[in-house]
């Protein structure tokens, strides 16, 4: 960072020294993974940038929006409809949950073995170390596992700025009627706190909006199907995860700006790697920032990571909403439609996910899957089975980690395995 935040994260009460311990092995560990990488896209200087300042300028950005009297509405799940956020006029983003840290500060207020998004999130904040938790508004949560809602209970307890939306188990006429009505209750909350009357007008602006990122992260997934892959799945990955803190306007401008120029590559045939390297696809638990671990072995051990069939992915952006609406209740309707496509392991059943992914692999030209599932996320680490069932002919490999870096060396060993069958 060029310039110095200490006053604005003082004010923001972060803990100043644990932040810049923080900031150091960050720094660090972003030179080693993203900036060694060579034949890099040069359209990734712009989100190398963006890390660069998601705890500076993108904050300055947030607490300005937040003095013109924008309300920061922080999320953690793909199920908070962003298009009613932009239409309160709100600014949303995507909250940290993706480090090893304030581990025993968490472990104070829930169990050990809890998996490693719920207890970053708690850690983030218990420690200190979260800028955007300090500056919003509200907090949305979900009800996507029994760790995650009860979590949010005592985060409530200690933010006092949670709102929690029920997502169903199951996709039934039933269901569908109490996903809408949260859907509906979520536009009401966002009136209230906004102050904002949320018109037909808000609502088309801003599924606008909403769509083009999305059809910027689609154009950028279809040129990885090219052999060779102009860009490697870490930076493809940094850009996907990015999508949840940029503003989404100037986010979709330099998404498309960077597949412009991946396009000249792929024409050209420029890759950042040889034709015919092992071509892998990421599947199962949401990898949140800065989490590379995994993609940092695979793309270390001789693959290219193709795609990330996962909430920071895929998932977020597989489908569009259907912009064809002429009321805000229809436009609700759409909208709750809309977010039940996403195929998270929550769901039973959840047939849709492996015949995504069978899809998303024959697209791709995809070698092999590497199944993974953060330790203790119980519905992918069951869904596992089902998913490898579906797609029996195609090389697949299960992985549970979490996100300390002491089982780099095994998880090395495995991948470098994993890579020898499918040469």
């Amino acid at each position: 960072m060029g310039k110095d935040y200490t006053e604005m994260w003082k004010g923001l009460g972060l803990n100043l020294e644990k932040h810049a311990g923080l900031l150091g092995v960050l720094s660090d560990a972003y030179k080693n993974i993203y900036l060694s990488q060579k034949e890099r896209p040069a359209g990734m200087g712009y989100f190398d940038f963006v890390i660069s300042e998601v705890h500076g300028q993108r904050i300055i950005e947030i607490l300005k929006a937040k003095k013109e009297g924008k309300k920061i509405i922080g999320t953690f799940c793909l199920y908070v409809p962003e298009e009613i956020i932009l239409a309160a006029d709100g600014v949303c983003i995507g909250l940290c949950a993706g480090a090893e840290v304030g581990t025993s500060e968490a472990e104070k207020f829930i169990p050990r073995n809890t998996c490693a998004l719920i207890k970053a999130f708690m850690g983030f904040k218990l420690a200190g170390l979260c800028p955007y938790v300090e500056s919003t508004d509200l907090i949305v949560g979900e009800t996507t596992c029994d760790g995650k809602k009860k979590a949010y209970e005592i985060f409530n307890e200690i933010t006092k700025k949670v709102y929690v939306m029920e997502i169903p188990n199951m996709k039934t006429e039933e269901d569908r009627k109490l996903w809408l009505n949260e859907v509906r209750k979520f536009k009401e909350k966002m009136e209230e706190i906004s102050g904002k009357k949320i018109t037909l007008n808000d609502l088309k602006k801003a599924s606008s909006t909403v769509n083009k990122k999305r059809e910027a992260l689609q154009r950028l997934s279809k040129l990885r199907s090219a052999d060779p892959a102009p860009i490697s799945g870490l930076d493809a990955l940094l850009v996907n995860q990015v999508a949840f803190y940029d503003d989404p306007l100037r986010f979709t401008e330099m998404t498309d700006r960077l597949c412009a120029e991946l396009e000249e590559r792929v024409k050209q045939g420029v890759g950042v790697t040889k034709k015919g390297t092992p071509r892998i696809i990421i599947s199962g638990s949401p990898i949140a920032i800065p989490n590379w671990k995994l993609h940092a072995v695979t793309e270390g051990s001789g693959a290219v990571v193709v795609g990330e069939e996962s909430c920071v992915g895929e998932r977020n952006h597989r489908e569009l909403l259907d912009e064809n609406f002429t009321t805000v209740d229809e436009a609700l309707g759409k909208i709750s439609s809309r977010y039940l496509t996403i195929d998270c392991a929550c769901f039973t059943p959840n047939n849709e996910r492996p015949d995504n992914i069978k899809s998303l692999v024959e697209r791709l030209g995809a070698d092999g899957i590497i199944h993974y599932s953060l330790q203790f996320c119980t519905p992918y680490m069951m869904e596992a089975y089902k998913v490898e069932k579906t797609l029996k002919s195609i090389p697949f490999m299960r992985l549970e980690t979490d996100y300390s870096m002491e089982d780099m060396g095994q998880i090395k060993t495995r991948v470098e395995a994993f890579l020898e069958t499918i040469r």
